[in-house]
């Protein structure tokens, strides 16, 4: 079988697919079978098919936080959110600007944010182009 196989192992259960997320309960179960049982880190990721590097994690986690949960992933922080007032200020003031010129604007005042992180920021915020000119003109977008 191919080396992407879910066929099961020796142990019984099928081998999970690297970088896949392993469910709280599972982690637990791993966790207890290491801690309460007394298997070792190996036999207990043979078990629940994920590798012994995980198992090691899971414990070091739980014994550092008292859960097993998983970080948070991916997701923005909203950098942009402390500059708000400043933001919109530049964009009243230029409503044509381009978001590398509201980026480089910003820099020059002191604040370092990245021109995706200031679209977002804008597209968050229901402010793109279009309605920045439609403001400037005295109508709404809906004016058009």
């Amino acid at each position: 079988m191919g080396s992407g196989s879910t066929a099961p192992e020796a142990g019984g259960l099928p081998q999970r697919k690297q970088g896949r997320t392993v469910s709280e309960d599972m982690r637990a179960a791993a966790v207890a079978a290491v801690l309460h049982e007394g298997m070792s880190r190996g036999a207990a990721a043979r078990r629940f098919g994920v590798s012994a590097n995980s198992v090691r994690l899971w414990v070091n986690r739980f014994r550092e936080h008292g859960h097993v949960r998983p970080d948070r992933r991916g997701g923005s922080r909203m950098r942009a959110e402390p500059e708000r007032e400043r933001i919109f200020r530049i964009v009243e003031e230029r409503p044509d600007i381009s978001m590398y010129g509201l980026r480089d604007a910003l820099a020059a005042e002191g604040v370092s944010i990245s021109a995706d992180t200031v679209q977002r920021f804008l597209k968050r915020h229901g402010i793109d182009r279009e309605t920045r000119r439609a403001r400037r003109r005295g109508r709404g977008k809906a004016g058009r």
